[in-house]
C-alpha cells in the first residue's frame, strides 16, 4: 500500500451542502492539542489560517479500514498533507497551515515526522468542531471521522470554504490560485 499515491479510481464526493454555512462564520473558542506539544486557541489565529481537515493519515505497514477507498473523499490524506508540505514556502506568504483531523496527538506527530511536515497539526479526537461548527462526519468501522475540508481563516471568520475536497493532492495548490487571487 502506497499511502502518498491515490488509485486513479477513487470515487468522488459530490457538495453534500454540508458546508454551505460555513462561510462568513466566526470560530468558537476550542483549543486543541498541537503536534509541538502547545495548545492552540482556534479563536485566537492572528491574520489568515488555513486550516485542512481531513479523515486519518494512513501509517505505512497498517491496513486502511476495510472498505475506505470505496467511501466517496476518504482516501488522499497523506498525498494532502505533502501537498500543503510542497507548497508550504509559497503559503506561508499568505497565511499559517495547520492539518486538523480526530486523530489523537501521538499519531499525529508520527505522521508531521514520517511526512517531513513544516506545520502543525491539530487533533480534535472529542469533536468539538462538528459540536460548533456542524462540520461533516462519516462513520467506518463504527468510528468517526471528519469529512476531508479546508477552511480559510481571516481574523477568526471563515472567508472561504472548500468542500468537497478532490482530489485532495491538488487541494494546497487550489488553496495557493484562491490567496494569489484576492
Amino acid at each position: 500500500m502506497i499511502l502518498e499515491q491515490t488509485p486513479d479510481d477513487l470515487p468522488i464526493p459530490a457538495d453534500d451542502g454540508a458546508c454551505a454555512h460555513l462561510t462568513g462564520t466566526e470560530l468558537p473558542e476550542i483549543e486543541l492539542n498541537c503536534t509541538n506539544e502547545s495548545k492552540v486557541n482556534i479563536n485566537n489565529l492572528s491574520e489568515h489560517t488555513v486550516i485542512y481537515i481531513y479523515p486519518m493519515t494512513g501509517q505505512p505497514n497498517v491496513e486502511l479500514p476495510e472498505g475506505w477507498d470505496s467511501i466517496p473523499g476518504a482516501r488522499g490524506c497523506t498525498p494532502q498533507s505533502c501537498g500543503f508540505r510542497d507548497l508550504n514556502v509559497d503559503l506561508r506568504k499568505y497565511a499559517t497551515v495547520y492539518g486538523l483531523s480526530s486523530q489523537d496527538t501521538e499519531y499525529q506527530q508520527e505522521a508531521k515526522t514520517r511526512l517531513h511536515l513544516p506545520f502543525e497539526l491539530l487533533s480534535d479526537t472529542d469533536f468539538l468542531l462538528k459540536k460548533h461548527l456542524t462540520l461533516p462526519t462519516f462513520i467506518i468501522q463504527e468510528t468517526e471521522r471528519y469529512k476531508r475540508l479546508t477552511l480559510i481563516i481571516k481574523d477568526n471568520v471563515i472567508k472561504k470554504v472548500f468542500y468537497p475536497v478532490f482530489p485532495p493532492n491538488k487541494n494546497a495548490e487550489e488553496v495557493l490560485i484562491w490567496f494569489e487571487q484576492h
